[in-house]
């Protein structure tokens, strides 16, 4: 959304703009050009790639000793005698990626409730694509690797990155049409839940039935609590935290705590939204003293469904943050001469790299292609054959699940990590180039009609800012 020129001259300071506004020069020719680009769809995978790009030259600098170090850092948290020891990156990938899967299950739970998913001729094609692109990877990795060392990396291949995927198709607007890009995103909802049942059910070591059944409990008491409706986020968010301890100690692993509270927040509103738009205008008609606008705040509030608020509240921490994060701690990859020429050599890289260029296109077209021909599913309005393949070259991104994925599989074994890491970057670049050039050359050369796109302009938007308050202040 585009800022007044001079938004500090607005009527709506009482007495002085907040400093983002003001007219200083770091928040003019720093603060605003930033908040603007945190609002751009590419903006997380920029950010993305470029801690990825910082960790790789960090882990091949002269202080390449500080990357391990940091990372490695102990953190304990004590409370009692009970206690949390692990490393800077373990809390990164144990902890704060819980937070990013937590996003991913409401992204899940919206599009079954009133998207692409509870509809089911609209939903098969995905659904099975995603099917298909995880499949045909993984057979193409297991084919390569069965009976060796790096058979147990099978999972690798099977992820997509949304924030990429999406990403990357977002660089050309309106040529792409609104169903195709709902394809993709249905795409990769799905794909990212099948890998993690993958994690939950073939990456999960040293089962505690006491840890379990705690987790059972915490997971039946928040299922009656949204029975009950209750709806006040603090208590979700305490079941959540002691869940995610459940989980870590249980021998699942942690952050299927955060999928499993995102399918368990409502995905319908507390209030029924016409009521509360009538109530609003009634509200208005005379003026809003400040108990009213509070309560009219609230009224706004519980019409909205909490997955997509709480979605849209974390999707900017989860996108700027949590991302960036893992990507510095797990994407610094020393490469030594014998560790590339290892990788170049290696089964489980060339695995990873053919599953996730070669597989995904495949399975995902191939797929769709079976569905359609059956008459289970059609195909998304505007797109064609070839278009649709460009897409499924796209979602061989495998980034941030599939480097997650790495470490699970190949935990304790550095080369065996390495060699999977080199085959992550090197297909999801590939993907992204080849995909890239693909989608160009199939993508329709003139703006497609019925652009608007509320599912992904809700995963690219964070909730309104301060700059919709300067757009509705200066609306005529």
């Amino acid at each position: 959304m585009t800022l007044p020129k001079e938004p500090w001259k607005s009527d709506i300071w009482r007495n002085r703009p907040a400093f983002l506004y003001s007219r200083r020069p770091i928040a003019r020719y720093v603060g605003r050009p930033a908040a603007e680009f945190l609002k751009i769809e590419p903006a997380a995978g920029v950010v993305l790639v470029a801690c990825a790009v910082i960790a790789m030259a960090w882990a091949n600098s002269p202080w390449a000793a500080s990357y391990d170090a940091v990372w490695g850092l102990d953190i304990t948290i004590s409370i009692g005698d009970f206690t949390l020891h692990h490393t800077l990156k373990d809390w990164i990938n144990d902890g704060l990626m819980a937070v990013f899967f937590f996003v991913v299950g409401l992204e899940i739970k919206s599009e079954i409730v009133s998207g692409e998913l509870s509809s089911p001729r609209s939903a098969v094609p995905p659904i099975a694509a995603a099917l298909g692109g995880m499949a045909v990877p993984a057979l193409i990795y297991t084919a390569l690797n069965a009976g060796g060392p790096g058979a147990h990396g099978w999972g690798i291949p099977m992820a997509t990155d949304i924030a990429f995927a999406v990403g990357v198709l977002a660089l050309f607007g309106s040529r792409i049409p609104s169903p195709a890009r709902i394809f993709l995103l249905t795409l990769a909802i799905v794909d990212d839940l099948g890998a993690i049942a993958v994690i939950a059910v073939f990456y999960t070591e040293d089962l505690s039935s006491t840890w379990l059944l705690t987790a059972a409990a915490l997971i039946a008491l928040a299922i009656l609590m949204r029975l009950l409706n209750v709806s006040s986020g603090p208590v979700y968010l305490v079941i959540g935290v002691l869940l995610w301890i459940a989980m870590l100690e249980s021998g699942v692993h942690a952050t299927i705590a955060g999928v499993v509270m995102g399918l368990i927040i409502s995905a319908k509103p507390l209030l029924d939204p016409a009521v509360v738009h009538a109530e609003a205008q009634e509200l208005a008609k005379e003026g809003l003293t400040v108990e009213e606008t509070e309560r009219l705040v609230k009224l706004t509030r519980d019409a909205q469904p909490p997955s997509e608020r709480i979605q849209h509240q974390n999707h900017r921490f989860s996108s700027f943050l949590v991302l960036p994060l893992f990507a510095l701690a797990n994407a610094g990859i020393p490469l030594s001469a014998n560790l590339v020429d290892a990788a170049v050599g290696s089964t489980v890289t060339l695995g990873i790299v053919l599953g996730l260029l070669v597989g995904k296109t495949a399975g995902i077209t191939l797929t769709t292609w079976i569905v359609v021909r059956l008459g289970l599913g059609r195909m998304p309005r505007g797109t064609s054959w070839p278009l649709l393949a460009s897409i499924a070259a796209v979602a061989g991104i495998g980034f941030t699940v599939a480097l997650f994925i790495t470490e699970l599989a190949f935990h304790g074994d550095q080369t065996l990590t390495y060699e999977g890491k080199m085959g992550v970057l090197a297909a999801s670049v590939l993907a992204a180039l080849i995909g890239g050039v693909a989608v160009h050359l199939t993508a329709p050369k003139t703006a497609q009609e019925d652009d608007s796109d509320p599912v992904m302009e809700g995963a690219a938007e964070a909730g309104l800012g301060l700059a919709d308050c300067f757009s509705r202040a200066t609306r005529p």
